[in-house]
């Protein structure tokens, strides 16, 4: 589970690790983002640190489990990792855990029995970690907790309150003056004459509202109530509380990345007023913050924003009880970061389709050249990281990540290996001249290469067990191998028993393999025996003399029994 950091590491105000001179030697990335600021197209480069990518990443309130909508951002911004590190980029990114919110003390007080808040967050921020790791999202470099850094806010809010930014309120409460800052409202294009507010909906409370100066001011910190947890609050010069929600990522944005960073990420709803927030502070403090801002649409369900209060939240866990955590991944990770995604039972099935074809051609290519000897396409992922990426591919991506051309080279590659594939088919694995097994193993690294920019290598963890299920030379098929032998054996000593007329012995042979979940036909030739598995019974052989079930599926041996095969004569 991610781990709270403490003020003592990294160093302060983080800069260039011990190989950043090694680091500047790279070349500046070509990639060019939409800079939501700029509302354009802008290159990326040159990088506050030559060869260091620096993001900040709005990470999860963990206040309930997470949906679909919170790995949209995880997962795009995994790609944009992904491909800046395939570019040669040395990349920090720092994704927090909001773990002191209102929203978390009103749930956790709420819940039956009631649950103290820290608790409560624990709870979700395992469950969000866990969402992240299913669906292949590489960990930040840090993932820091707010509680951990309450320090570092007061020392924030005091700086504002003399550099004249800030002010106390009758109550304790403490709140930045928007009015303080020329320019608040440039990174949504707002002025501020037209706004009502600058509190998100959900940050509102009569008790904060009551002393502003301006209904346009926001907290920076709340005064104690004595409705809350009394260790929910801390001591600070101008009264015991807590941080405002824009406070937390000011703070530990300078923590981990110093002052100025090149990339400041979230989902576009964030945009206003958190984003909007945390500029005003950090500029208010004197800090260039960040230099770019990237953010991520949201996902639809029938043309409205997944929400939980429009009761169209999809739990990511409950859907990996229905779905396979790659098909999600390609369905949330295919569509450009700043395209809605619209997620329905037609987007599922279509990513379930894609990923049978994509990782299927990969498990082809790998038992069709899997021999005695180290699997060619079976290659660590730093060789496939290696391997150079068509142009068009590159040029897609570098083009604010672009996927849709990106995704136009992966089928074209996907193609190309299905093809090869049906001219290696009659020959065989072994019996494949060299340059047919070649053709088959490059096409399918070099899909595998183009995968991994998307976190969707089929043969890198975590698909890569349930991919090779089944396959000869994999933990699948080696047990399935060994399952065929004790079969047999078990078999062959029960046709002895029955030559013999030894019916007590065989008739408990056949009530062993039954309880082990092995059926068994008795014919006037033999016996065919299948793993029930609750489908469908599979004949091992090709000769059977008794009638046969609707649903029989024929094999050759038990180890050619895949989860594929499987899932084909369920249908």
């Amino acid at each position: 589970m991610p781990v709270s950091i403490t003020p003592t590491e990294p160093p302060e105000s983080a800069g260039p690790t011990d190989s950043a001179d090694s680091a500047a030697q790279a070349d500046a990335p070509a990639l060019r983002l939409y800079d939501s600021a700029a509302r354009a197209i802008v290159p990326l480069a040159p990088t506050a640190t030559p060869g260091l990518v620096t993001i900040y990443l709005c990470g999860a309130t963990v206040q309930g489990s997470p949906h679909i909508g919170h790995m949209r951002s995880g997962i795009a911004f995994d790609v944009l990792r992904r491909w800046l590190e395939r570019c040669g980029q040395e990349v920090r990114l720092i994704r927090n855990v909001t773990d002191i919110d209102d929203k978390i003390l009103s749930k956790s007080a709420a819940a039956e029995p009631p649950v103290p808040w820290w608790a409560w967050a624990q709870r979700f921020e395992r469950e969000f970690d866990a969402a992240y790791r299913a669906l292949g999202v590489d960990a930040p470099t840090y993932e820091p907790r707010a509680t951990g850094h309450i320090p570092e806010m007061i020392d924030l809010v005091q700086r504002l309150l003399d550099a004249g930014h800030a002010y106390v309120g009758e109550s304790g409460n403490v709140y930045y003056d928007v009015r303080s800052l020329p320019g608040y409202g440039s990174l949504t294009n707002q002025r501020l004459e037209d706004l009502a507010t600058t509190e998100d909906e959900s940050q509102l409370d009569d008790d904060v509202e009551a002393d502003k100066r301006d209904p346009r001011d926001f907290a920076l910190w709340k005064a104690a109530k004595p409705t809350e947890p009394a260790d929910a609050a801390w001591d600070a010069p101008w009264g015991r509380g807590r941080p405002g929600w824009h406070l937390e990522c000011s703070t530990m944005s300078r923590r981990y990345l110093g002052e100025t960073f090149d990339i400041h990420g979230g989902g576009i709803d964030l945009r206003f007023p958190h984003h909007e927030n945390e500029q005003a502070q950090s500029h208010g403090a004197g800090w260039g913050f960040a230099r770019h801002w990237v953010h991520n649409a949201w996902v639809t369900i029938k043309g409205e924003k997944m929400s939980k209060s429009l009761g169209n939240s999809l739990v990511v866990a409950e859907l990996l009880k229905r779905y396979d955590a790659a098909v999600l991944r390609l369905a949330l990770g295919t569509v450009h970061h700043r395209s809605t995604v619209e997620f329905s039972e037609e987007t599922l099935a279509d990513a379930a389709a894609l990923w049978e074809r994509l990782s299927g051609a990969i498990l082809r290519a790998y038992e069709f050249c899997d021999g005695e000897d180290a699997n060619p396409v079976d290659a660590p992922a730093e060789q496939v990281r290696a391997r150079a990426l068509p142009a068009e591919f590159t040029a897609a991506m570098d083009e604010d990540l672009n996927l849709a051309g990106a995704m136009a080279v992966i089928h074209a590659t996907l193609k190309a290996l299905n093809v090869a594939l049906t001219q290696a088919a009659p020959s065989g694995g072994q019996g494949a001249d060299d340059a047919l097994r070649a053709s088959v193993t490059g096409l399918a690294l070099d899909l595998r290469s183009q995968l991994d920019v998307l976190g969707l290598d089929p043969l890198a963890e975590p698909w890569r067990t349930r991919v090779l299920d089944g396959a000869g030379s994999s933990q699948g098929g080696a047990a399935m191998e060994a399952l065929d032998r004790l079969i047999r054996h078990d078999l062959e000593e029960r046709a002895q028993a029955r030559a013999a007329k030894d019916w007590s012995r065989a008739d408990a042979l056949r009530d062993k393999l039954t309880g082990a979940g092995v059926v068994v036909e008795d014919s006037p030739t033999g016996a065919a025996s299948a793993r029930g598995n609750g489908i469908h019974v599979v004949q091992i052989g090709t000769t059977k003399h008794f009638p046969a079930d609707p649903g029989l599926v024929v094999v050759p041996d038990l180890a050619s029994i895949t989860p594929h095969l499987l899932l084909w004569a369920d249908r």
